[in-house]
């Protein structure tokens, strides 16, 4: 029942937020605090355990599966698993998802119940996408995370809201609808070919799926999770979302909602049509180097931050997605890397901008300039966060970012190539955000004070995870490895059942790396 506390827990503090705000607004607050701060300390058990449990030699790749029917008729399973891949994910999301309460407390004081439930409740659904093994009940907790997300950025958003929100449900809702069109299909025709009709992950691997249907399966998946990613051209719904949404929603839609996308294509797409991905990998590695340097080049241009900062998302997205689709140990483990260092990194940026837009009412860069007198602290702790995001030595994204870069290199040496322009684009960016904020002049003389021990409290604990994961990396590679490991052999697996003459002309090399140790 781990598991199902997990998701419960977040969901449960929602509701008692939402009950107590309606008194007293510091209740909620503490209310949602504590619910997080609990599940967080509760997943940091479970990851010492899963490093106690040596190697989980016990033959399953999950540490704790919790299956039970919930609509057997149609072959519905409430189906939970951890592994070390979504434990990641998931200590990630509560780590991320108390730092953006507590960056919230004096930012929102309108309907701060209701606040407070929806974000929790936003959590909730990302850690139930994580930690699903059942496809309906993936897709149950993929809707589950829009609507709340939606009331945040439509209520407690700024001046375009309405227009961000509904642009930002409009995406997600119709490529989650064709993903779930995607699922039935594979429903039946699974159900068809064995005659057991199931939704369950691991029923369906290995469906026996010509190459063509198989393509058009992936696609729906494919579009799904390119929306949530996102990969260019269906990127254009994140710069509104992030600008308009609070300092909580863009540190949660930054951090946890691309991240959906990304592990949707590593524990779902890829393993269950594997044939497809390879067939699909050329095209998947140039929408993400297109993805890395036009996202560059956008953030280059802006002059609002928090827009600057989003397409920003859009660049370093598109490292997850080389990585995905080169496909072997190395560009996982970056993949896997990046994920969790860009959630950092960029909410960081984001807690900087909101802080900035608290104090002078304003995201206008040209506004800004000579902040650094005023409010050095702050300025060192973008001055980090902007590092980071540049893939600096020493922080996290460079070791992900690198990684990637090298197994993306192993499975086609010019797209590598090419895809470390991004990391000199970054370096643009970066030092362009730093000098027109906190250097330089500013157009208008504007009052600024420096952040505040809470404040600072928070950039703290983030500079120090990235740190960590820059200097010493190998704890959460060896969570990952195994995960990863089981993933690429029932990728091979997969693929060995095909057509041996159609899979020696399309799919060897996808296969070499696959099968590399």
């Amino acid at each position: 029942m781990i598991l199902v506390w997990f998701i419960l827990l977040p969901f449960l503090g929602g509701v008692l937020s939402w009950y107590a705000g309606q008194r007293n607004k510091e209740a909620c607050r503490w209310i949602s605090v504590a619910a997080l701060a609990l599940d967080l300390v509760l997943a940091l058990v479970v990851w010492f355990l899963y490093f106690s449990a040596a190697g989980l030699g016990t033959g399953s790749p999950w540490f704790i599966d919790f299956d039970r029917q919930w609509i057997p008729q149609l072959g519905i399973g409430f189906h939970l698993a951890l592994d070390g891949l979504n434990l990641l994910l998931v200590v990630l999301t509560l780590f991320l998802g108390l730092l953006s309460v507590i960056s919230s407390w004096r930012e929102i004081q309108d309907r701060v119940g209701f606040f407070h439930m929806n974000l929790l409740w936003t959590l909730s659904g990302v850690l139930g996408v994580f930690l699903s093994l059942d496809l309906f009940l993936f897709y149950f907790f993929w809707e589950l995370m829009l609507l709340p997300m939606y009331f945040l950025i439509a209520i407690w958003g700024h001046e375009n809201r309405a227009y961000a929100s509904m642009k930002f449900f409009i995406f997600t809702q119709l490529s989650g609808l064709l993903m779930f069109l995607a699922i039935l299909a594979l429903y039946f025709m699974h159900g068809r070919a064995t005659g057991t009709y199931t939704f369950d992950y691991s029923q369906l691997l290995g469906t026996a799926l010509p190459l063509s249907v198989s393509v058009w399966l992936l696609l729906g998946f494919f579009i799904a999770f390119a929306v949530k990613l996102p990969v260019v051209p269906f990127h254009t719904w994140l710069p509104d979302a992030h600008t308009e949404a609070p300092t909580a929603g863009s540190i949660i839609l930054a951090g946890l909602l691309l991240k959906t996308g990304a592990y949707g294509m590593i524990r779902f797409m890829v393993p269950l049509f594997p044939e497809a991905s390879a067939f699909f990998a050329p095209a998947g590695m140039v929408l993400g180097v297109t993805g890395i340097l036009y996202g560059a080049l956008l953030a280059f241009g802006q002059k609002d931050l928090k827009r600057l900062v989003a397409y920003t998302s859009v660049s370093h997205m598109g490292f997850v997605l080389l990585g995905v689709f080169a496909w072997n140990d190395l560009a996982l483990q970056g993949t896997v890397l990046q994920m969790l260092c860009h959630g950092i990194s960029t909410g960081g940026l984001f807690l900087i901008a909101g802080q900035l837009q608290e104090r002078i009412r304003s995201r206008d860069m040209d506004m800004m300039g000579g902040f650094w007198s005023s409010a050095p602290k702050m300025g060192g702790l973008a001055m980090v966060f902007a590092m980071a995001s540049l893939g600096l030595p020493g922080l996290g994204n460079f070791v992900g970012e690198f990684l990637v870069l090298i197994g993306a290199f192993r499975k086609n040496m010019a797209v590598a190539a090419i895809a470390t322009v991004g990391l000199i684009a970054a370096t643009v960016y970066a030092l362009q955000l730093l000098q027109k904020v906190f250097f330089g002049k500013s157009g208008e003389k504007l009052e600024m004070s420096d952040v505040s021990v809470r404040e600072m409290s928070v950039a703290i604990v983030m500079i120090a995870a990235l740190l960590f994961l820059g200097l010493y990396p190998q704890p959460v590679l060896n969570t990952a490895e195994p995960s990863l490991r089981s993933l690429g052999a029932k990728v091979s697996v997969s693929t060995r059942d095909r057509n041996p003459i159609r899979q020696k002309v399309q799919n060897q090399p996808y296969r070499q790396e696959v099968d590399r140790p």
